[in-house]
């Protein structure tokens, strides 16, 4: 425990279990205080105190359905003018793993309204803030299922791209500004999380799931090499190289005044 250091404060939203509670944990040891922001009033008084005994430094809690429009105004609200705020895991999110045609479309458009617009929304808050201060680092928490997403379910797949397209906008439109933003790419990680999804971590193969602790532990170590997608499992970043390469070589024949000649389509 390290008390003298401080880093400022990191808000991380999903924070009363998973992989929202390990960031609390390592970045209130690395030096940070913290504002947590889950729906379970009760977890997270626990885990505040947990981390204030065990690190020593000042942990709030905002206990909020960041679906609810109130509610995420109110966390919108300490964003724009806590300026203590240096860091925001935007980590809250919810998935499943049910074909869409099985899926029930209210539980859709829930997954939709917190994995992209609570997102969104809560990077919007805090990077004007950000920017006006010179400093600050967004780190938003989407999936694998951003580069596949056959995978698992086709609206959680989509909503997770969202994150990682929103992402790469965001660090092109902040990166002379001071502002820091990483995408993290989890595949599958044993959290409650796929209990909620609808298929029991236990359910799929030990090889493809890493534990929550090691998670986090890498993306900070991705974060901490200046990394701006960070997938925890990939054993090579020179494939993540490859592929982006190969997507911004797409880019001077993706809008072009004529269709492509395959389509043997030609102006009269």
């Amino acid at each position: 425990m390290n008390t003298r250091i401080h880093k400022g404060t990191a808000l991380i939203t999903g924070a009363s279990s998973g992989i929202g509670a390990v960031y609390a944990d390592r970045l209130a040891r690395a030096g940070y205080d913290l504002i947590l922001v889950a729906r379970r009033a009760d977890n997270l008084r626990s885990l505040a105190t947990e981390l204030t005994t065990k690190t020593g430094r000042s942990v709030e809690t905002i206990a909020a359905d960041l679906t609810q429009p109130t509610e995420l105004a109110k966390v919108e609200s300490v964003l724009r003018t806590d300026a203590s705020i240096t860091l925001l895991v935007n980590n809250a999110g919810v998935g499943s793993t049910a074909p869409l045609l099985q899926s029930d479309v209210a539980d859709m458009d829930r997954m939709i309204t917190l994995n992209v617009n609570v997102l969104m929304r809560l990077a919007y808050a805090a990077a004007p803030a950000f920017v006006a201060r010179g400093e600050g680092t967004i780190v938003n928490i989407a999936s694998v299922v951003a580069l596949a997403p056959e995978l698992l379910n086709g609206v959680y797949g989509g909503s997770k791209a969202f994150v990682l397209a929103f992402s790469q906008s965001l660090q092109h439109e902040l990166a002379d500004k001071g502002v820091r933003v990483q995408a993290v790419l989890p595949g599958a990680t044993a959290t409650d999380f796929w209990d909620a999804a609808g298929t029991p971590v236990a359910h799929l193969p030990q090889q493809i799931v890493m534990s929550v602790h090691d998670m986090v532990d890498a993306a900070l170590a991705g974060l901490a090499l200046g990394e701006q997608v960070t997938i925890p499992a990939l054993p090579d970043v020179a494939d993540w190289n490859a592929f982006e390469q190969a997507r911004k070589a797409l880019a001077p024949g993706l809008s072009r005044s004529v269709p492509a000649p395959r389509f043997a389509v030609g102006a009269e």
